[in-house]
C-alpha cells in the first residue's frame, strides 16, 4: 500500500519495484487503517469522565459517544452505493482531513446533544475512509493476498483500539478533556498526511465500473444468502464488542475493582493480543477456510465471558483479551470473505457490509446500555453471549466454494 492508486499486477497489490515488500505494504495498509478509525473507540478510555462531566447515566453517555457507528452504517451504505464513481485517492483524502473538524469541536461541545451529532459527523467521515479503502482493497487484491491485506487492515484497527484509548485516558488524565480532541484532531490530519504522499506520484485510480445499477447491486448482493448472512455476522460481530467494551469501563471504575482514569486506559493493553493474532486471521482462513475460522474465534469470544463477571481484575483483563481476540479475528474472516464472495460490484459490497457492521454497534449500545442500567453487568454479558451465538449460527450459510 505504498501507493494506493497505482495500477497493479495481481498478487503485487499496492508494492512499488523498489519497496522492500509485504511487510512495508502491511505496515502502511495498517497505519492507514490506524489513523482512519483511531477516534471511533479511543472515547471509551474516558467514558466515566465524560459521564460525570455531562451528568448522564451510562447508557446515555455509552449510546452517545458510540453514536459515530451510526454515522459510519450511513456513510458504509452512502460510499457503497456511490463508490464506482467515486475516485479512491480523493475521497480517502478528503475524508480525512474533514474528520479533523467534528474532533475538535467535540473539545468544547456544550451539551450531550451536540456531542452526540458530532460523534455522528466523525462516523460519517471516517466511515467514508474505511469504505473506499476495503473497496479498493478488494478491487486489487489477487485472491491469494485478499487475506493478508484485509488482516492487515483489521490489525491497524485493532492497534487503534489499544492505542487510541492509552492516548485517550493518559491525555484526559494529564491535560484535561478538551486537549484530547484535540490531539486525535491532530492525528486526523496526520492520517490525511500519510494518504497524500502515499499516493500522490501516481495518476488517480478510478473505480471498476459495475455491470449493473448500484441499486440492481445492492439488491443482488442482499440476494445472495452467503453475503446476507455474512452482513448479519458483522452486526452480531460489533453488537458484542460494543456491549463488551462500552460498559465494562464502568465495571472497572467501581468497587470492587474501583481502577481510576490512567489505570482504566492501561487496560486496555488486553488489545496487544489482539494485534499479533488478527494478522494471522487471513492464514488461518486460507488454510482452514472461513466457517471454522469465524467458528473458532467466536468460540474463544464466548469463553472470555464468564471471566468478566469475576470479581478479581487478572480474571476480567484474561477475558478481555478472549473478547477481543476473537471478535476481532472473527472481523478479519468475514471481511475477507465479502471481498471475495462479492463476484462484482465489491465497493456496494463493502459499504453493505460495513453498514450492518456499525448499525450492528449502534444497536449494541442501545439494547445492551438499557440491560445494563436496568439490570446490571450480568444481563449485559447475556446479551453478547446471545449475539455471538446467533453470529455462530449465520456462519452455517458461508459455504465453501466448490473445488
Amino acid at each position: 500500500m505504498t501507493d494506493l492508486s497505482t495500477p497493479i499486477k495481481p498478487g503485487a497489490m499496492m508494492v512499488e519495484a523498489h519497496s522492500p515488500g509485504l511487510a512495508l505494504r502491511s505496515l502502511v495498509i495498517g497505519l492507514t487503517a490506524f489513523l482512519t478509525v483511531v477516534d471511533l473507540f479511543a472515547t471509551q478510555a474516558i467514558l466515566p469522565s465524560l459521564t460525570r462531566h455531562y451528568g448522564v447515566t451510562p447508557a446515555a453517555m455509552g449510546f452517545a459517544v458510540n453514536a459515530s457507528t451510526f454515522g459510519m452504517a450511513v456513510a458504509g451504505l452512502v460510499v457503497g452505493f456511490f463508490s464506482p464513481h467515486i475516485d479512491r485517492r480523493t475521497g480517502i483524502l478528503l475524508s480525512l482531513a474533514l474528520l479533523a473538524i467534528p474532533t475538535s469541536l467535540l473539545a468544547f461541545a456544550p451539551n450531550l446533544a451536540v456531542f452526540t451529532a458530532l460523534r455522528v459527523a466523525q462516523g460519517l467521515c471516517m466511515a467514508a475512509a474505511f469504505a473506499l479503502t476495503l473497496a479498493y482493497l478488494g478491487e486489487q487484491c489477487s485472491a491469494k493476498d485478499a487475506g493478508s491485506a484485509f488482516a492487515a487492515y483489521i490489525t491497524g484497527n485493532v492497534a487503534s483500539n489499544l492505542v487510541g484509548r492509552l492516548i485517550s485516558a493518559a491525555v484526559a488524565d494529564s491535560l484535561g478533556l478538551a486537549w484530547n480532541f484535540y490531539f486525535f484532531a491532530a492525528l486526523n490530519l496526520a492520517g490525511a498526511v500519510l494518504v497524500y504522499f502515499t499516493i500522490q506520484r501516481v495518476r488517480p485510480m478510478h473505480a471498476m465500473m459495475p455491470a449493473a445499477s448500484p441499486l440492481s447491486a445492492t439488491l443482488a448482493h442482499w440476494r445472495n444468502p452467503q453475503l446476507r448472512a455474512a452482513f448479519g455476522i458483522g452486526f452480531c460481530i460489533l453488537f458484542a464488542f460494543i456491549g463488551t467494551f462500552t460498559f465494562v469501563n464502568f465495571v472497572l471504575v467501581r468497587p470492587p475493582l474501583s481502577l481510576g482514569m490512567m489505570d482504566l486506559g492501561l487496560v486496555y493493553v488486553v488489545f496487544l493480543p489482539s494485534v499479533v493474532t488478527t494478522l494471522l486471521a487471513g492464514k488461518v482462513a486460507a488454510r482452514l477456510g472461513t466457517r471454522p475460522t469465524i467458528w473458532s474465534a467466536l468460540a474463544v469470544a464466548g469463553l472470555g465471558l464468564p471471566l468478566m463477571l469475576a470479581p478479581h481484575l487478572g480474571e476480567v483483563l484474561a477475558g478481555m483479551v478472549l473478547v477481543g481476540v476473537g471478535t476481532f479475528f472473527a472481523q478479519a474472516a468475514a471481511t475477507s470473505f465479502v471481498g471475495q464472495a462479492a463476484t462484482d460490484s465489491r465497493g456496494i459490497a463493502s459499504g453493505t457490509y460495513l453498514a450492518c457492521y456499525f448499525c450492528g454497534g449502534l444497536a449494541g449500545t442501545a439494547v445492551l446500555g438499557r440491560l445494563f442500567d436496568a439490570f446490571g453487568w450480568a444481563a449485559c454479558v447475556t446479551g453478547v453471549g446471545v449475539a455471538l451465538a446467533l453470529a455462530a449460527l449465520l456462519t452455517f450459510a458461508l459455504k465453501p466454494k466448490a473445488r
